[in-house]
């Protein structure tokens, strides 16, 4: 997968959770993860364009452990969704499982950087 690739990919997580969050209950507690979450859910597409314009291959993996972070902090908002059952399971496991896949992705890319 090239970086084209992953950089729709992480714009389209941010978009989905965009759309994901108008579907939250309107509590004290739906609006704080709706909040976390875009956080999280967008800086991962926006640090990984940055990770692609890094002037060196330390600021690329410095910027690419931001991703990873941000993707696994997507993925806790997206558990606390199910498990606190504040969405329909079926309705966010999809979003969760992409969610993994980039983080997945951005940690293999990471360790392959740090070894070439």
């Amino acid at each position: 997968m090239d970086d084209v690739e992953l950089k729709k990919r992480t714009k389209l997580l941010g978009l989905r959770v965009l759309k994901l969050i108008t579907a939250l209950p309107q509590t004290t507690g739906g609006q704080v993860i709706a909040k976390q979450i875009v956080r999280s859910a967008t800086s991962v597409g926006a640090n990984y364009r940055a990770a692609c314009r890094g002037r060196s291959k330390a600021e690329f993996v410095s910027k690419l452990q931001i991703v990873i972070e941000e993707a696994d902090e997507t993925c806790y908002w997206l558990e606390l969704i199910i498990e606190g059952d504040l969405l329909p399971a079926a309705k966010v496991e999809p979003l969760l499982d992409e969610a993994n896949q980039i983080t997945a992705i951005m940690v293999a890319s990471r360790k392959s950087a740090t070894r070439n």
